[in-house]
């Protein structure tokens, strides 16, 4: 009797139940929708990792406070942020164990997105620290601990410029010494002409003055140089503007920040290297605002420091770096720029 009324009971649950095929057609539909929006992220990710890399060579972004993470890939277009944008790079030199920020470069996207403009931040410039100051470059060192959290030295070091300039940092990376050298590489090498000859005192290596282009393990030997330069570090920072500016030259000639295949053999490259932080903007629209504003030559442009080092580091200048904070957080610095041309590094 009650394996009838059951038997019954199933029948009348059979004839309601909606037919297999919709459903299973309506499930494979949301995995493939989901799919496609995975990868749009991991496109994302990875093109916003090489453009911060080509803004600073080889010193380009998920919410706060959680940490960077590492670069995932060019995503669908979305609308673009508003206002002006400031994204801080780093390049992280790694030799005993410990690691440096040996490359600090904030790029000031304008508003209008006409180019970019490239902030030379000196790793010894003096930074208000507790109970005084200390070099940039100690700020992100001592906030790595151990030197294997780079996004604790990272996120450290975006606080310094932050209350440094009084501008916010709106998102940042972080680059390896190997993933400049791969990212060179991949690229097919980098142009970059130079004022003067420079000599490695690590490989006597010889770069001639002019322009050239400079494979993966010769961009990163030119890129540590600063014994035996007329300004020491300052023409290293100066050294890295250019080569920041040939390598964008480069990835626009090729068309690389554009096609998927180039993008997901740079990821496969240099993504392990890379650390990223997007702030609170989507990974897609701060692509769609660098790369715009990216289209054009930049200005590079060195924070105002006196020439004279003081034992300790070197200290901002307090007659022009007032001016020049103004002009940056107003979006003036191409006014500034033009009022005060040698301030500017020469890319060509």
């Amino acid at each position: 009797m009650i394996e009838d009324e059951l038997r019954a009971a199933f029948a009348r649950l059979e004839e309601s139940t909606p037919p297999v095929g919709p459903v299973r057609a309506a499930v494979d539909r949301a995995v493939i929708t989901r799919r496609r929006r995975r990868r749009r992220v991991r496109l994302a990710g990875t093109a916003l990792a090489v453009a911060a890399v080509a803004l600073v060579g080889f010193t380009a972004m998920a919410p706060r406070p959680p940490a960077p993470t590492a670069a995932p890939l060019l995503a669908t277009p979305e609308p673009e942020p508003g206002g002006a944008l400031n994204l801080l790079l780093l390049g992280v030199d790694q030799s005993a164990g410990s690691r440096r920020a040996d490359s600090v470069l904030l790029v000031h996207v304008p508003a209008d997105r006409s180019r970019l403009y490239l902030v030379s931040l000196p790793r010894d410039l003096l930074v208000p620290a507790p109970g005084g100051t200390e070099k940039l470059n100690a700020t992100f060192s001592r906030a790595t601990g151990s030197g294997t959290d780079l996004a604790a030295g990272y996120r450290a070091t975006r606080q310094a410029v932050a209350r440094l300039t009084g501008v916010r940092v709106d998102a940042g990376a972080v680059l390896t010494y190997p993933g400049a050298r791969d990212l060179t590489d991949a690229v097919g090498g980098v142009p970059v002409c130079l004022p003067e000859p420079v000599r490695s005192v690590h490989t006597e290596r010889r770069f001639p003055a002019g322009c050239q282009r400079l494979d993966g393990a010769a961009a990163v030997d030119l890129l540590r140089q600063r014994y035996g330069l007329r300004d020491g570090g300052l023409d290293r920072d100066r050294n890295a503007a250019r080569y920041a500016a040939g390598l964008l030259r480069q990835m626009r000639e090729r068309g690389t920040a554009t096609d998927p295949a180039q993008l997901n053999r740079l990821l496969i490259r240099i993504g392990p290297a890379v650390t990223v932080d997007a702030g609170d903007l989507s990974l897609p629209a701060l692509v769609g605002a660098t790369a715009r504003a990216g289209a054009a030559e930049p200005v590079a442009v060195a924070f105002p420091v006196l020439a004279e080092w003081n034992g300790r580091g070197y200290e901002a200048d307090p007659e022009l770096t007032p001016g020049f904070l103004d002009a940056l957080r107003a979006d003036r610095l191409g006014e500034w720029a033009a009022a005060h041309p040698a301030r500017v590094t020469g890319l060509r």
